[in-house]
């Protein structure tokens, strides 16, 4: 059979696809520290639970498209806290913040389209530009500065007469970046200029360990073109619920969007009432989390500043770091400590940071890594990452 250019064009995952390596180390007995994966090991709160095992109807029956009402309900309290207001309809209930990002992409771009992103980038929105048939178009951030954005001018160079929309992680994954209000500003004026669509990725919004945090969504002005995307996943550590939603107070977008949702059907229903008792999760849960968090940065902090020739971000929020390594190749180093490195019977596990970027060559010598780990087993895995690169056969001086 015929398999589809769609199908083709996609790529595996950077943060997955050295998987089977791992398993090998495991299955030879090593313990290996994963940093290659946003998994929290913080306990989903107790709620999801209670709420699953309290459902007594005898059908598991289709829920409404949108989404369940009680849930969408308990996502505008929400961001009634945040100071946002969104009416029932502006809210769409969707299999986590992945479908939701993958719908804006349908509804927004035919083939051909651009969706303007900052490199690095979550690797996966290189697929859900594609299955759209659109593709992502990269404005270069730098290591050297932490990966801030560069100004209005050099953003502009990129926008074309194909461009739909900005596309933005913030905090950021993968660099941790908290983006300052005149970044905000920036990129805000250069969608109004245009005409453009601006996909805010919200998902970590809790996870700010350096002053406040500030959603696109507060940009009255912007009201037409800001899509929020969101999820529980990480904010109450339930990434396998796989419920988040996208957020729009464009009615012409939404009615499209809506389309897409009556074609899937409903998100699972048994899920979404979990996820609504979540959000009755008290205050305190999230504050012990971002301080928890912010330890975990701290240690990690410490722990790369200590190891020669490592260039790191300076994280500000998220649970994510990205580093320039001192070797030839990240992927082929990462590798190297899966299959040949080991310490105490002990390695660790990093995510290549070539997949976190759309321009060829780049990121080559970069990884990810994720601070989801206790400190504790955070500090063994710095100090195993560093052990390994002083053996690194392409280790560069």
């Amino acid at each position: 059979m015929k398999i589809s250019q769609r199908a083709l064009s996609l790529t595996t995952s950077p943060i997955r696809r050295l998987g089977p390596y791992a398993l090998e180390a495991e299955k030879a007995g090593k313990k290996v520290y994963h940093l290659n994966i946003g998994q929290p090991d913080i306990e989903t709160p107790a709620q999801f639970m209670d709420a699953i095992r309290s459902f007594d109807k005898k059908v598991v029956a289709y829920g409404p498209s949108q989404g369940d009402p009680k849930l969408i309900a308990q996502v505008q309290k929400y961001y009634e806290a945040w100071g946002m207001h969104y009416e029932a309809k502006n809210i769409y209930i969707t299999n986590g913040g992945s479908e939701a990002l993958e719908l804006a992409a349908l509804a927004l771009c035919d083939p051909g389209d651009e969706i303007l992103v900052f490199e690095p980038f979550y690797a996966n929105y290189n697929s859900f530009a594609k299955i759209s048939g659109a593709h992502v178009k990269a404005v270069p951030t730098h290591a050297e500065n932490g990966y801030r954005l560069p100004d209005a001018a050099t953003v502009e160079q990129y926008v074309s007469a194909k461009t739909r929309a900005i596309l933005l992680t913030n905090p950021g994954n993968p660099t941790g970046v908290v983006y300052t209000k005149e970044e905000m500003d920036m990129v805000a004026g250069i969608v109004k200029k245009h005409g453009l669509a601006l996909i805010a990725d919200e998902v970590y919004r809790e996870f700010v360990y350096d002053g406040a945090y500030t959603s696109f969504g507060t940009y009255e002005d912007l009201a037409d073109n800001v899509i929020i995307i969101d999820s529980v996943s990480k904010r109450y550590s339930a990434c396998g619920a796989r419920i988040g939603c996208l957020i729009s107070k464009n009615d012409e977008f939404t009615s499209q969007i809506n389309k897409f949702c009556q074609a899937r059907l409903c998100v699972p229903e048994v899920e979404q009432i979990g996820a609504a008792a979540l959000y009755d999760t008290p205050k305190s849960y999230l504050e012990a989390v971002n301080e928890e968090y912010k330890k975990r940065r701290d240690t990690i902090a410490a722990g790369l500043a200590a190891i020669p020739g490592v260039i790191s971000s300076d994280p500000k929020g998220a649970f994510y770091v990205m580093v320039k390594l001192p070797v030839d190749d990240a992927e082929k180093f990462a590798i190297w400590m899966l299959k040949d490195f080991s310490d105490n019977g002990e390695t660790v596990m990093i995510a290549p940071g070539n997949g976190f970027y759309a321009t060829e060559g780049k990121g080559i010598d970069e990884a990810r890594l994720a601070y989801v780990l206790n400190c504790s087993d955070l500090k063994r895995a710095i100090e195993l990452l560093g052990k390994g690169l002083s053996q690194y056969p392409g280790k560069k001086n």
